[in-house]
Parts: structure tokens; sequence; C-alpha cells
């Protein structure tokens, strides 16, 4: 069972690991914010609908091409991409400043996820050197 604690515990981890992550939202598929760094209520539900939004078009083009479920999204733009990773009926999404490490924003989004849906199969913490921004 999802908890907001196990939400804010796996979301404060993430802050702590990932230097290349601005703006984080845990939620459910049906729109539930769990835990987030956004402190607007308000920003933060637009943000999390933005990434449903996301999640369904490329789910709808996904079915369209016959392809195998999408578990990772990354948009890019000059200013900065949008990352979203999900499991079962939990998401986690984060905006990043221009040119971010791909592959360790990924992990480090994972990780949170893993904390969040399966919380007492969860890994401990990892420690790493933060990449440079």
């Amino acid at each position: 069972m999802l908890t907001s604690m196990d939400a804010a515990q796996a979301l404060a981890d993430l802050t702590e690991i990932s230097s290349q992550v601005v703006n984080v939202v845990i939620a459910t598929a049906d729109g539930e914010v769990l835990a987030t760094t956004i402190e607007d209520g308000g920003r933060a539900s637009r943000f999390t609908n933005l990434l449903l939004e996301l999640v369904n078009e490329s789910d709808a083009a996904r079915r369209e091409r016959g392809l195998e479920t999408m578990s990772q999204l990354e948009a890019a733009t000059l200013e900065g991409s949008i990352f979203v990773v999900r499991r079962g009926n939990v998401l986690v999404g984060a905006t990043t400043r221009p040119d971010p490490t791909v592959g360790l924003v990924f992990y480090d989004l994972k990780h949170c996820l893993r904390a969040v849906a399966e919380p007492d199969d969860a890994p401990a913490s990892p420690r790493r050197r933060k990449a440079a921004d």
C-alpha cells in the first residue's frame, strides 16, 4: 500500500542524490500527488496533469505501433528536459536543466519509483558522486 510517508522519504532521497532534477512529482495514475518539490499545489497539479497527458499520448502511439509497454519517457527542449518513469499505478516525473545526463536521471528516478512502488523491497539509497550540472 502506498503512503505519502513512503513517497516523501523517496522524494527526499531522490533530491539528495540527484543534482540534475529541478522539480519532481510522485503521483498515482489518477493524478493524486503523493509528494512533490513544487510548493504551489496548483502548479504541482498542473505539472502532474501534463505528465499524465504525456504518458497517455505516448501509450496511444505505442499501441498504434504494436510496441511493448512504455516505462520511461524523456522530452527534451532547449530549456531542459521532462522525464517520466512509471510502474503500475505510480509515476515519478521530473524536470531538469538543459543537457542532463539522461542515464543518471533515469537511474535516479527508477530508484525513487522502486522505493515508492515496493517500499519493503527497495534497496538502501545509493551514495554516489553527483554528476556535474
